[in-house]
């Protein structure tokens, strides 16, 4: 079973808590009085970090009116980048890596593992409103291929079994180890660096 993430019909008003009205006050202060617009884009993000990871379009207005920008410019922002959600996502957002280099190195596998284990299909929430499941374009980390991001970790080196263990582990409440998922240093060659190894080696110190 799964719940859709469409925009609701309705939405509450919005304002920012009182704790998070100073760190935006700190946010728009890093910019000059002209240059306000400046801050939509952080401004959006710590909006939509206070309402469960996603934007109604009451918090973009409300960031608008606050930097004295056009609500329409908070609109263009908000639904050209993807790492503003405008409809309600799951408590952890599982986004699956699908451009070219994770798709060559098994993402299908990896989308088929998370529909099973999740029970949803892409863009939808499951039934307890824990996961949702997402498609995005390059996640930035291809030598690490295939990669899943996590709420705000990257998973690389990610096989079905290892997405499989990664899930099991957000369900028990746990964070699982973010970064390679077979032991890669940084994005070194899977069977560890080629060159300047005695500066790479732990036992070398490099010496």
């Amino acid at each position: 079973m799964s719940a859709s993430n469409k925009v609701p019909t309705w939405e509450p008003p919005f304002s920012f808590t009182p704790e998070n009205l100073a760190k935006a006050h700190k946010i728009i202060a890093n910019y000059p009085v002209m240059r306000r617009a400046s801050a939509l884009m952080p401004l959006l993000e710590l909006a939509q970090r206070q309402n469960d990871n996603w934007l109604p379009r009451s918090a973009m207005d409300f960031v608008a009116d606050m930097i004295g920008v056009p609500r329409v410019q908070a609109y263009e922002v908000a639904t050209f980048y993807t790492m503003y959600n405008k409809a309600p996502v799951g408590k952890n957002m599982v986004r699956v890596c699908t451009t070219t280099p994770c798709w060559l190195r098994g993402s299908d596998d990896i989308v088929a593992t998370c529909k099973k284990k999740l029970g949803v299909d892409m863009g939808d929430i499951t039934e307890d409103g824990q996961f949702s499941l997402h498609e995005v374009e390059c996640s930035g980390a291809c030598v690490n291929a295939p990669v899943v991001e996590i709420n705000d970790d990257y998973y690389e080196d990610v096989t079905p079994e290892a997405m499989e263990r990664i899930i099991d582990a957000f369900k028990r409440g746990e964070k699982p180890k973010a970064g390679s998922q077979i032991g890669r240093q940084g994005s070194c060659p899977e069977g560890g660096p080629t060159t300047l190894k005695a500066f790479t080696a732990p036992d070398q110190g490099g010496e």
